[in-house]
């Protein structure tokens, strides 16, 4: 089972940049789909970006699309996440995901292991 942790967190304000990183083990990284996912408060957890097996394909939501930037590095087993002119909607708590499956997905259920979350907080 691929276990991840991810870190790159913070308290920041709207306009501003973050990088989230997600650092992988315990797997073939490079047989894994990867996805970042969020959740707000009182929200249920949303697809934010996903990126292919050899990172030539992503896949973005529309809010973050323009605006965040997925990437993953497969021989430092870890994968990114670029988020710039941050808006103060984008404050939630942000999730790895990784999944088996060939095809980018927005499905949570078809990513099998998860991180434990990053804090990502922005205020106006």
């Amino acid at each position: 089972q691929l276990q991840m942790a991810e870190s790159g967190g913070g308290l920041v304000q709207a306009g501003d940049s973050l990088r989230l990183s997600c650092a992988a083990h315990g797997g073939t990284f490079n047989t894994y789909i990867f996805a970042w996912f969020r959740q707000a408060p009182g929200k249920e957890r949303e697809f934010v970006a996903a990126i292919s097996r050899q990172g030539g394909g992503t896949m973005y939501a529309d809010s973050v699309k323009g605006r965040f930037t997925i990437s993953r590095d497969n021989a430092k087993s870890t994968v990114w996440l670029h988020m710039n002119r941050l808006k103060p909607e984008d404050t939630a708590v942000y999730y790895c995901a990784a999944g088996p499956g060939v095809d980018l997905t927005q499905q949570r259920n078809l990513y099998g292991d998860w991180g434990q979350g990053t804090q990502v907080t922005v205020f106006s």
